[in-house]
């Protein structure tokens, strides 16, 4: 009782002592991570897309100092859930740069007269809507003029998704008669965030922008491809390595949508390359999360002879508790449903959303009721 009573009063504090804050480091407890990071020295560190953070305060202003090895695009949620529509977008780039991520005008604007509601805590998410090649983002530490306290944990339903540039959200905010640019890349509009948020659930990507299982785009056979950037921390670099065993975050479902990139520029592999290449990728994700653990295999919709390929990856791994699905050519259409270089818009992956949602209800058991894309 002592206990809540001083932390009570140091609460009320914060709004009646002039030049009261607090500065965390990156790696503070009370901040949530979700996604591949690397924890040094109170810093944590990351480049994958989709990454998010989830910070509590009670105070009227937040930042963060971070280093970035280029230029990055980060979505903002301030007191609500992620959405197809966040309240901001800020970015991140330089070293030790200090970032406002809300401040005291925009708390004031946002709550006016209501004092209450502004002296209430308050959660922001960040979500990386970028990708590795990107870079990467170091979050050195948090400040606020009022106090931290604990975010919210993880979800308890989590879905890993592995794949291209459709699960980086390559284009979603461009049109189609754009190109790629960093600013239009918005994995928060992509099938995989779309379905995660449909069933209350965390996503973990690992994804990246034209590679494949065993050629990546208009390439020749690589081992530098997703089988061999799965097992990393950070998608831009080799080492070092993750470690499942280790994460207290663990996916309840993983999702492969691959192959695309390894049918491009009017090229296929060899069957034999291809579905040995898909068959190390499945066995390192059941060598992470068990033999029993689910996974659903997307084929593209881009070549026929992919989704053969995928189902005799399939049947010769032997794994159990591999599921399929095959997309349909007009799973959307390719004139409004497209943004950048050929890729789907936030309206396209909306409809490829609605294709995997019944998969993954029927293969989890998790109901469909009353719940929409947001």
């Amino acid at each position: 009782m002592l206990k809540r009573l001083l932390s009570l009063l140091a609460v009320i504090l914060v709004f009646q002592i002039p030049g009261w804050s607090e500065s965390v480091n990156g790696a503070d407890g009370r901040i949530t991570y979700i996604g591949r990071t690397l924890e040094s020295d109170g810093a944590v560190s990351f480049d994958w897309t989709g990454v998010y953070v989830k910070v509590r305060f009670q105070g009227n202003s937040l930042s963060f100092n971070i280093s970035d090895t280029h230029r990055n695009y980060f979505n903002v949620w301030i007191d609500r859930d992620m959405s197809s529509e966040p309240d901001k977008v800020v970015t991140t780039h330089g070293n030790d740069s200090t970032i406002v991520i809300i401040s005291q005008e925009e708390m004031r604007t946002r709550f006016g007269k209501d004092k209450k509601a502004m002296r209430a805590p308050h959660q922001v998410i960040l979500q990386k809507r970028t990708e590795g090649a990107q870079g990467r983002t170091c979050i050195k530490g948090f400040s606020t003029d009022g106090v931290f306290l604990q975010a919210d944990k993880p979800a308890e339903r989590i879905i890993e998704f592995i794949g291209d540039s459709y699960t980086c959200g390559y284009g979603t905010e461009a049109s189609n008669k754009e190109r790629f640019s960093p600013e239009t890349e918005n994995q928060n509009l992509t099938y995989a965030c779309m379905t995660a948020r449909f069933f209350g659930a965390e996503q973990i990507v690992l994804a990246h922008s034209g590679m494949g299982i065993a050629r990546n785009y208009n390439g020749k056979y690589t081992d530098d491809n997703m089988v061999s950037h799965y097992l990393r921390v950070f998608d831009s670099e080799a080492e070092p390595l993750w470690d499942a065993a280790k994460s207290t975050v663990k996916p309840d479902l993983s999702v492969i949508y691959l192959g695309t990139n390894d049918f491009s520029t009017g090229m296929q592999p060899a069957q034999r390359v291809f579905v040995k290449n898909y068959i190390q990728l499945l066995k390192e994700i059941k060598d992470n999360y068990g033999e029993d653990h689910p996974i659903l295999c997307m084929a593209p919709k881009h070549d026929p002879l992919q989704e053969e390929y995928i189902r005799k990856a399939i049947e010769a791994s032997g794994f159990p508790g591999i599921h399929f699905l095959p997309l349909s050519y007009s799973v959307h259409n390719h004139v409004e449903d497209m943004g950048a270089d050929g890729h789907p818009n936030g309206s396209g992956h909306k409809k490829i959303a609605y294709t995997v949602i019944p998969v993954v209800s029927t293969i989890m058991g998790w109901d469909m009721t009353n719940n929409k894309v947001l």
